[in-house]
């Protein structure tokens, strides 16, 4: 194979691919990036996997030789960040099995990974994809994606459930200590309902496509894998298997008060008397009438309290979260306005903007006295 390309091009488009990579795979070709260049009326392909994400990247390159080759894909990254040419000449030789990279007057020879043993990647079935509003399906995300797990000892958690259905679009994510749900209305086509467990870094490195991208988000759902394309750059991740939690059915019937707070003046409150909320330390809410009385303290470091004024009657009601997941509900939920949904100091409460398409729940710490 012999390409010649732009480097600044190829850095880019190298950089996106080599993120489906990992060197802690446990094929050793998971840590390269395959390039294939095939056919002079075709840009060449970039690809990417480590098993459970991949990346297929196109890229526009002179093919002079049609082949394929897999490179170490850091060594690669740093050598062609680094070069002072425009233009990049990349050439395998099959029969000592290494690759010269060649830029103005510098040349680089890497040793390279088999081709054969690089992870043979899902193929994209275009028949069956269908394209939404990339603006649309990451604004969904965005507001759940915070509540999925990090513990890997319980996978379906970690991911994030993706449902479509003709006109609506819902995603939800937990971690058994709170939940958080959207549904958004859907203009584009979706041919039926389909839906999936998509994990969360899966999503998170679909979020920098989406923001670097300018068209629609095409969308292709298989039984054990969920591709997105960009722009014509495609990841597929493979999907997470087992039930997610019945999210509707967790959500409480009623609640026994609804607190209107302004959301950026909570949000600024909680981050700053949560930095005394360490050790698993509660904040505490303690609502009366008129006001929320927002603590938290720990005993090598102090304690913190400020009051936001409230609509709050009734029956005092003290109730304690933590720290890290009420900043976030509080953060994630859209407006200007926080609702807080409450039943009893034990009971999970719910954030929403005082509509039903997005909800936060988050259970309590009950507090010593």
């Amino acid at each position: 194979m012999r390409i010649t390309c732009s480097k600044d091009h190829l850095a880019e488009r190298l950089g996106t691919a080599a993120r489906g990579t990992s060197p802690r795979a446990s094929i050793q070709a998971a840590a390269g990036v395959r390039i294939t260049a095939e056919d002079a009326e075709r840009p060449a392909e970039l690809a990417a996997t480590d098993l459970e994400l991949s990346f297929r990247v196109p890229f526009e390159c002179e093919i002079e030789s049609p082949g394929s080759v897999v490179l170490p894909a850091r060594l690669a990254q740093e050598i062609i960040r680094v070069l002072r040419a425009d233009r990049v000449v990349i050439e395998s030789d099959a029969a000592d099995g290494r690759v010269r990279i060649a830029c103005g007057g510098g040349e680089y020879l890497l040793h390279t990974h088999p081709v054969e043993d690089f992870p043979r990647l899902p193929e994209i079935d275009h028949e069956r994809v269908f394209e939404i509003d990339r603006d649309v399906f990451w604004a969904t995300a965005e507001l759940v994606q915070r509540a999925a797990s990090r513990d890997e000892s319980r996978p379906v958690l970690t991911g994030i459930l993706i449902h479509f259905e003709p006109g609506l679009l819902t995603m939800a994510a937990t971690d058994s200590y709170r939940m958080a749900v959207k549904e958004t209305p859907l203009a584009d086509a979706v041919p039926e309902p389909l839906e999936a467990i998509v994990p969360a870094r899966a999503i998170t490195e679909l979020g920098r496509l989406v923001g670097s991208g300018n068209g629609p988000l095409a969308v292709l759902v298989e039984r054990n894998h969920v591709a997105f394309g960009v722009d014509g750059v495609w990841m597929t991740a493979r999907k997470i298997e087992g039930q997610f939690p019945n999210f509707r059915q967790l959500r409480p019937d009623a609640f026994e008060h609804d607190v209107a707070l302004p959301r950026e003046e909570l949000a600024e409150v909680v981050r700053r008397v949560g930095i005394f909320a360490r050790h698993n330390a509660p904040i505490r809410m303690a609502f009366t009438s008129g006001e929320v009385r927002i603590t938290a303290s720990t005993p090598d470091l102090g304690e913190a309290h400020e009051t936001i004024p409230s609509a709050f009657s009734g029956e005092p009601i003290e109730i304690g979260f933590n720290g890290e997941f009420l900043r976030d509900g509080v953060e994630t939920v859209p407006g200007d306005e926080v609702h807080l949904h409450l039943i009893t100091p034990l009971r999970p409460a719910l954030l929403s903007a005082g509509g039903e398409d997005f909800w936060y729940l988050i259970m309590p710490i009950r507090l010593s006295q």
